[in-house]
């Protein structure tokens, strides 16, 4: 890390700030951001500074521990955090005053930023070094899910996920830790591709990648999506946990596949992959443009074996002519909308949303299109659960469930994938196989 503060202006960050906070409640950050900085760009000619879009993250990710603070520099460490938490609203950050406000954040996130004389440095800086020190004897404490940028309401949450998974404390540590940092942007190259010799081309492009014992990945330098290598089709953006999952759909050459919920496509692209372009991989959406997006990315990459249908899962999926001669897919993959708090690292502004109801009419619709999805799984075919959820009642809660309730399907495997073994999202992946038809 460099020495050199990097100059914020304050008067421009605030701004920034409390025209976000101002939004309608469940609008999402990264989409807001995206509009400020084309707004930015056309009003001075410049790019959005990047310290200004990282000091944006940072106040997202620490709103709730900027007031913790706050509270234990007038009154100490010694809180009922749990009571605390219960009460707190992300409006309370706002009344914090501007300076104070941001010395939190900066001091938190480690960032060097320019700090004007004025500001009350002191005292505060020696809270934050207290409470750093305190957490850090204190692993378990709901202090520590404040410090690391989670509210000690997921307590329970996180303690059923610890159980499930059967961490040990380093692994639920690390889980709670890697919270505060944004992973790195994985990658994943198509099977044609060398990963040395695409990790050179990307180097001499400008992208700062690097191959480690889990993959490729980019941290920074020129944008991936400006390569050649983009361009072409023959690497795309994907998280290590999303790519791990595909891995657990265990495409061979020439099976027939559906992806139920693809989005955009970037799990169908690395199936399709997988086939070798001798199966087929339908892929189904609720929304027509995302497929649309998949259309494109599809063709970039030299996909001609992907097929799209809007699918709304209410019902089972009119199979397609080859499919319903084998009586089904061989493998089908249903990556379940969900509340998606494996992505907080990269989206800390969704850590505000998550509520009861949310979660109960997520359930509903998880274990809906799991049902429907499961009837185009042919004799002895694969079914592959997934969510970007953490969250037990999002997925081992509704694997069981609708096993007991599918006899035909036994489970093979269930786990988590990505953080805290791997430096990525976390995410869910089951594993079932329909009985063999009878002879």
């Amino acid at each position: 890390m460099s020495d050199k503060p990097m100059l914020i202006n304050y008067n421009q960050l605030n701004s920034l700030w409390l025209k976000w906070v101002a939004q309608p409640e469940h609008f999402h950050f990264d989409r807001w951001l995206k509009q400020e900085a084309a707004d930015w760009r056309r009003k001075h000619r410049e790019t959005l500074p990047l310290e200004l879009g990282n000091a944006m993250q940072h106040a997202q990710r620490f709103r709730q521990l900027a007031c913790a603070l706050e509270l234990i520099q007038a009154k100490g460490l010694d809180q009922d955090w749990a009571k605390w938490a219960d009460e707190w609203k992300p409006q309370y950050s706002e009344d914090l005053g501007r300076n104070n406000f941001w010395f939190w954040i900066q001091k938190r996130s480690h960032s060097q930023w320019y700090i004007p004389k004025d500001w009350q440095a002191g005292s505060r800086k020696t809270t934050v070094e207290e409470t750093e020190a305190w957490v850090r004897e204190n692993p378990d404490s709901l202090l520590a899910l404040l410090w690391y940028g989670l509210s000690p309401e997921l307590k329970p949450a996180i303690d059923a996920r610890v159980e499930r998974s059967n961490w040990n404390d380093r692994q639920a540590h690390n889980f709670v830790r890697m919270q505060q940092t944004r992973p790195p942007l994985w990658l994943r190259p198509r099977l044609d591709q060398d990963a040395q010799k695409l990790l050179e081309e990307l180097k001499n492009e400008g992208v700062e990648a690097a191959i480690n014992g889990t993959g490729l990945c980019a941290t920074g330098g020129f944008g991936i999506s400006q390569t050649t290598a983009f361009k072409e089709g023959r690497v795309e953006i994907q998280d290590h946990a999303s790519q791990m999952i595909c891995a657990a759909v265990k495409v061979e050459r020439g099976d027939k596949v559906w992806d139920a919920c693809a989005g955009a496509g970037g799990k169908a692209l690395a199936l399709s992959d997988a086939t070798q372009g001798k199966g087929v991989v339908v892929a189904t959406d609720l929304h027509d443009y995302k497929l649309a997006e998949l259309k494109k990315r599809a063709k970039r990459a030299g996909h001609a074996n992907i097929r799209t249908f809007t699918w709304d899962g209410e019902a089972a999926l009119r199979l397609p002519a080859e499919v319903a001669r084998q009586q089904g897919f061989d493998k089908v993959l249903v990556d379940a909308p969900c509340s998606a708090t494996g992505t907080w690292r990269r989206n800390p502004d969704a850590r505000t949303r998550l509520n009861d109801k949310q979660i109960k009419e997520l359930n509903a619709l998880q274990l809906k299109l799991l049902s429907n999805a499961s009837k185009a799984v042919r004799n002895g075919g694969r079914l592959v659960y997934a969510t970007c959820s953490w969250l037990v009642e999002e997925n081992e809660d509704i694997v069981a469930t609708f096993l007991s309730q599918n006899t035909e399907f036994t489970l093979i495997s269930e786990k988590m994938a990505g953080a805290p073994d791997t430096d990525a999202d976390t995410m869910f992946v089951a594993v079932m196989e329909k009985a063999p038809a009878a002879q």
